[in-house]
């Protein structure tokens, strides 16, 4: 029998989690709701019960228990042996933990809305200090990862949830697809290999370049920016997806390229977070993921290539999504085309790279980069913000 495409990468685990209820049971549940102990969740945990919810975080069902906890922590792997490298947790200050009491249930709300029924199994005290060496290799609260870490409460409460509806989110609704439905997308696209590529950051020519060049071995690419919570100096998701589809309109073939939205928040773990970015991928039907240069890093916290070593330490297979590794890239003025240090013998002084800082400066002046640094049209659409935001 021939392989269709849905059979060519399963899930992480092999079962696509689905904790939506349906309408009725979700009525039932919202009844329930009404008489348990209620626990308000912030942004972040918002973003992990969506995912949860749509099994992007298969084979996760609820938020983790101590024993995964510390499994992750000490092992990267859950205490079933499958490789996780982030916690998924759900906070606690000491009054909450203290009211939720011996209730066997509690109610998860997010301003107005109850967003799902949590079943307590257990409530825990987390190691912070541990936590973060081990996900962020730092303790420094200048790391926003480790900030939101303290920002957190000192207990965790774990159990499996259902989940009676989904965040309303009034944007980019014809991008915001389940893994469901990207992988239902790829086998209507006939796709049997796919790339996905993250992003919180607009895409210049060097991105593209990589794209482009995971494309030459694949069916398609999945263009998936993160599109939760993101630091306060990084470009807003809206001014973003306007320079994706910009590109998408005039540079990559329609029957070979599609974009999505990820809802994760991100949490700038660098190496770990490369790990649990390609996890979450497969998850959506990917076969293969992107890790450049200093994949979700911030500050000098970790090493330029670092994102791509932890592959290493796990078996080969293990992960089940192939992980394609690439050097920076930039324009060559010798070679009159993109290019990275594999491909390029050229000097500094014939490459076209500029800093996050210097590309900033410009903008904020209204200057273009070079056209071979950014597509002009996507130059045009991050000074156009960064007036409206200096205004």
């Amino acid at each position: 029998m021939t392989a269709t495409p849905t059979e060519t990468i399963a899930p992480h685990g092999g079962e696509l989690v689905d904790l939506l209820l349906p309408a009725t049971e979700a009525d039932r549940a919202r009844e329930e709701a009404g008489h348990l102990p209620k626990v308000a969740i912030g942004n972040r945990e918002l973003s992990d019960l969506e995912m949860m919810a749509v099994g992007a975080l298969s084979p996760l069902t609820g938020f983790m228990g101590e024993k995964d906890y510390w499994s992750v922590i000490d092992e990267m792997h859950l205490s079933n042996g499958l490789p996780w490298t982030i916690p998924v947790t759900l906070s606690l200050s000491e009054e909450e933990a203290k009211r939720i009491g011996g209730a066997t249930s509690v109610a998860l709300t997010h301003g107005d809305h109850v967003m799902a029924i949590l079943d307590v199994q257990e409530v825990y005290r987390r190691d912070r200090e541990r936590e973060a060496l081990s996900v962020f290799r730092t303790t420094e609260t200048e790391h926003p990862g480790v900030r939101a870490l303290h920002a957190a409460g000192d207990f965790v409460a774990a159990g499996p949830v259902r989940v009676l509806r989904l965040p309303d989110h009034h944007t980019f609704q014809e991008y915001r697809l389940t893994p469901a439905e990207t992988r239902a997308s790829f086998v209507e696209r006939g796709w049997k290999t796919v790339v996905g590529f993250q992003t919180r950051n607009p895409v210049h020519r060097a991105h593209e370049y990589l794209q482009k060049c995971a494309m030459e071995i694949v069916d398609g690419l999945l263009l998936h920016p993160l599109v939760g919570e993101t630091k306060e100096d990084d470009v807003p998701a809206d001014v973003r997806m306007r320079c994706y589809e910009i590109l998408f309109a005039s540079y990559y073939p329609k029957d070979r390229a599609m974009m999505s939205v990820f809802p994760a928040a991100m949490r700038y773990a660098g190496p770990k977070e490369a790990i649990w970015h390609a996890i979450a991928r497969k998850n959506y039907g990917c076969t293969h993921f992107i890790v450049g240069r200093d994949h979700a890093g911030v500050g000098s916290y970790y090493g330029t290539y670092d994102a791509q070593k932890i592959f290493e330490e796990f078996d080969a297979g293990e992960l089940g999504i192939t992980p394609l590794f690439f050097e920076h890239s930039f324009f060559c003025r010798r070679c009159d085309a993109m290019a990275s240090p594999k491909t390029c013998p050229h000097g500094d002084d014939d490459r076209v790279i500029l800093s996050g800082t210097k590309v900033r400066e410009m903008l904020r002046a209204g200057k273009k980069p070079p056209k071979e640094f950014s597509r002009p049209e996507v130059a045009q659409i991050l000074i156009d913000a960064m007036a409206d935001r200096t205004r």
